[in-house]
């Protein structure tokens, strides 16, 4: 991740485009960005949409705008001094509180032991 993000970094810097890359700008070129992904999907039905990675052409299309989504998603946290995957994990520790599991013990009960399943 932190390759990635310093070769963006360079990138825009041989560029001279850093006076561009504002957190304002980079969130507005994220969310356009996001839209185009969105569009590939717009108008299929539930199983087109399931099905746009087996069309070679759609596929490309969408790992372009993915790639594109990322980079600016990567350009913003750099503008902005977050850490995104620090970010990811402290979310998804607070919605595992805020949202537990349905049935599930409270805290410090064991979820596993009547299933005998294992945790991923």
């Amino acid at each position: 991740m932190e390759g990635l993000r310093q070769r963006l970094t360079e990138f825009a810097a041989a560029r001279r485009w850093e006076p561009f890359h504002t957190p304002k700008n980079l969130a507005s070129a994220l969310t356009v960005e996001a839209g185009e992904l969105l569009e590939i999907f717009q108008w299929l039905t539930p199983e087109q949409a399931s099905a746009v990675m087996a069309d070679p052409d759609r596929a490309h299309r969408v790992r372009d705008e993915v790639a594109d989504v990322f980079a600016y998603l990567l350009q913003f946290c750099t503008a902005v001094g977050v850490d995104p995957l620090t970010a990811l994990a402290a979310k998804i520790e607070r919605n595992e509180l805020r949202f537990p599991v349905p049935g599930a013990p409270s805290e410090g009960g064991d979820v596993n032991s009547e299933s005998g399943s294992s945790p991923v």
